[in-house]
């Protein structure tokens, strides 16, 4: 059965995104699988490509969405809820994002795109300023134009079903919260980490 509304997840990678996909998927949302070509489409600014597909689902997480809550919001209004995911502090998000960086197959272009730089390292005041403005700036917005479209939480401080179910008007769920991509890479390929770690010292030579 279709669901009522849209969700979005507006909350930057390494926020606990994954978690929210593999949540609203058992809560039967039609997720959107994530495309490169997406964030290529937003980078562009092809919005009838992006409204293609968010016409088409019904939950949403990972690039572009994050960067897109305010056409998103113009285009759906109360269709739509909106979740942004956060960490416990600006300082664990950007060590998260360093250390997926150093062991995921990437070229660095969308975090270029998105954040100025392809590897957080040697510029995580950036980084971290950036997901201080992009939090600030999502709550700001929803504050004053639809306070009650907005859910904000972080995993990490124990928000899980209870929080996501009563804001999306589904059923307590009793199973245990779902926590993707815990910190680790011990199956990660060694010729991946060998060659970001050699781009990561080119950036930072190049600083």
């Amino acid at each position: 059965m279709a669901k009522p509304f849209k969700v979005f997840g507006i909350g930057l990678n390494k926020t606990g995104t994954s978690s929210l996909k593999i949540a609203l998927r058992r809560l039967g949302f039609n997720h959107c699988r994530r495309q490169g070509r997406l964030a290529h489409a937003y980078f562009e600014q092809d919005w009838p490509t992006l409204f293609e597909v968010s016409d088409a689902l019904e939950s949403f997480e990972d690039w572009p969405w994050p960067l897109m809550y305010r056409e998103l919001f113009e285009r759906y209004g109360d269709s739509a809820r909106f979740v942004l995911t956060t960490r416990k502090t600006p300082e664990i998000w950007v060590e998260s994002l360093k250390k997926h960086a150093r062991v995921t197959r990437s070229s660095g272009i969308i975090r270029k795109n998105v954040y100025g730089y392809r590897y957080p390292h040697g510029v995580e005041a950036a980084h971290m300023a950036f997901y201080e403005k992009h939090n600030a700036d999502v709550s700001a917005f929803f504050a004053e134009n639809a306070p009650h479209l907005l859910l904000e939480v972080c995993w990490e401080n124990g928000d899980g079903w209870a929080e996501l179910c009563t804001f999306l008007d589904e059923p307590p769920r009793k199973t245990q919260f779902p926590h993707a991509n815990r910190e680790g890479s011990a199956h990660a390929d060694p010729d991946v980490i060998a060659e970001n770690e050699r781009r990561i010292k080119r950036q930072l030579r190049n600083l």
